[in-house]
């Protein structure tokens, strides 16, 4: 489907929770102002107190386009900021942009293409990982494996039709209103949680779209990392706890996985006699993920420089990097997950803490 100019085009408001985000915000913001589309009315920026300079830069381009608007997002968390823009702005379309991604000319257009389309209350792009340094690059390979997405529909970038959850998103104002908005609770897996409640109103209310391209850079360094997927874990629960029936396998899998192996070493250690090997089974478990990077590289091996690599040309990281790297992301996000999960698991079922 292509919209014509002679149809009437629901209004659009494109909100942007920020916390320093200096160094890419202007470009960002004047990407959007520049779309095609003609009927976006405001794009609003929830900065959660930036101290680098994110909102003088934002200041200024209110100055230069009237349609911009800087807002105070005091609890600092993205659910927060998104809630505030949502009870302040005006447009018929709510499509929520993440500061660390970069978006096809044409991302506003799509996004409304599709979501009249596919009369899906929330629809997106693949999350297309893209790579500047090494450890990027690592990260955006590992999530080309089953291990590193789960088999998640939204990290394929060739996947049309309905889903479960989807990157960001392009809602219907209304239906946003109608679940409550963003779950404030929620420091992160704030997306799916919100998608649970929409999947709950319409079964076909996620759609996925190869025609709607968004760009993601990964955390830099391994550290970051496993205290993205730390969270990621607590998040995981707090949303098996809330839509225990909805949740899906792939996301309470890698705490199974770890609680399991963990259990049956412990009951190798205290009853030695029972005899199970389980290091044995650790070592294959390595072995296994070692060949699954070696795997995983060799698919994407000559798209590598074409779809991944955003950096420097002459500093293209080499095979066997990433393949050592990619196994070591691959073991940090099931590990960092797992511990991050078991982590709020015994905050809620022992300490009695429902929250964060």
């Amino acid at each position: 489907m292509t919209l014509s100019y002679t149809e009437k085009y629901p209004t659009l408001t494109v909100a942007i929770p920020t916390y320093n985000e200096a160094t890419n915000i202007e470009s960002l913001i004047k990407g959007f102002l520049s779309t095609n589309y003609p009927n976006l009315i405001e794009l609003f920026v929830a900065d959660g107190g930036s101290t680098d300079g994110t909102q003088d830069i934002v200041k200024r381009l209110e100055l230069e386009d009237n349609r911009v608007k800087l807002i105070h997002n005091p609890l600092k968390i993205q659910s927060a900021g998104l809630n505030l823009i949502l009870n302040q702005c005006s447009g018929e379309i709510f499509l929520r942009a993440d500061a660390h991604s970069e978006y096809a000319d044409d991302y506003i257009e799509k996004c409304v293409e599709i979501l009249l389309f596919s009369q899906a209350l929330n629809v997106g792009g693949a999350q297309r990982f893209v790579a500047k340094t090494n450890f990027q690059s690592a990260v955006a390979i590992a999530t080309k494996s089953i291990l590193g997405s789960g088999g998640a529909k939204y990290r394929n970038p060739e996947y049309d039709g309905y889903a479960d959850t989807v990157y960001i998103g392009c809602f219907w104002k209304q239906a946003l209103l109608d679940v409550g908005g963003f779950d404030t609770t929620q420091i992160t897996n704030q997306d799916a949680e919100l998608n649970q409640k929409l999947l709950r109103k319409n079964e076909k209310a996620i759609y996925i779209s190869s025609k709607i391209r968004v760009w993601y850079y990964p955390r830099e360094n391994w550290k970051s990392l496993w205290i993205q997927y730390f969270k990621y874990g607590r998040g995981r629960y707090m949303t098996t706890t809330k839509h225990y029936f909805k949740s899906q396998v792939r996301g309470n899998l890698p705490f199974i996985t770890i609680a399991t192996t963990v259990s049956l070493l412990l009951i190798d250690l205290l009853l030695p006699q029972v005899n199970l090997h389980i290091e044995i089974l650790i070592v294959i478990g390595i072995l296994l993920t070692f060949l699954e990077s070696l795997r995983t590289n060799l698919k994407i091996n000559d798209k590598f420089d074409m779809e991944i690599w955003r950096g420097d040309k002459n500093k293209i990281p080499s095979f066997l990097n990433r393949w050592f790297g990619c196994e070591v992301v691959l073991l940090t996000m099931s590990l960092s997950h797992a511990c991050g999960y078991a982590y709020q698991l015994i905050r809620h079922r022992l300490l009695g803490v429902t929250g964060w």
